[in-house]
């Protein structure tokens, strides 16, 4: 059984930094695109970074590109957003997501929620002004 599971989310004052991290288990193959996305109160889910599954490519939203950064540690099936210069319209919960497909590529398909497969339960990031 797939589980994801994000931890790092908290109140942070603008400028701030916080640090996302997604363990994943139950996976059978470690070809899997993972993604964050987020959505704040009265606003669809929108794509915030996704990352392949070695690592070599990855995507932003125009919003949060040069803030922050996706990694992930394929030996510890975690990954990571490095959220830095933090600001009030980042405030959301933020969920990961797996994607179980080999022929994913480009920003298109990295970013289209409804091509993930399995997601987490979200964590909440709120910057204060």
């Amino acid at each position: 059984q797939v589980q994801l599971v994000e931890s790092g989310g908290g109140l942070v004052e603008a400028g701030g930094s916080l640090r996302l991290a997604c363990a994943a288990s139950g996976f059978t193959s470690r070809t899997y695109v993972m993604g964050w996305f987020r959505q704040a109160p009265g606003k669809e889910r929108e794509f915030v970074a996704g990352i392949n599954w070695s690592g070599a490519y990855t995507y932003y939203a125009d919003s949060v590109k040069g803030r922050f950064t996706i990694s992930r540690d394929n030996a510890k099936n975690t990954v990571y957003l490095q959220m830095n210069s933090l600001k009030p319209e980042d405030t959301a919960v933020y969920y990961c997501a797996a994607m179980f497909r080999s022929d994913c590529s480009g920003y298109g398909c990295y970013a289209t929620p409804n091509r993930y497969n399995s997601w987490g339960q979200g964590t909440q990031v709120t910057v204060s002004s």
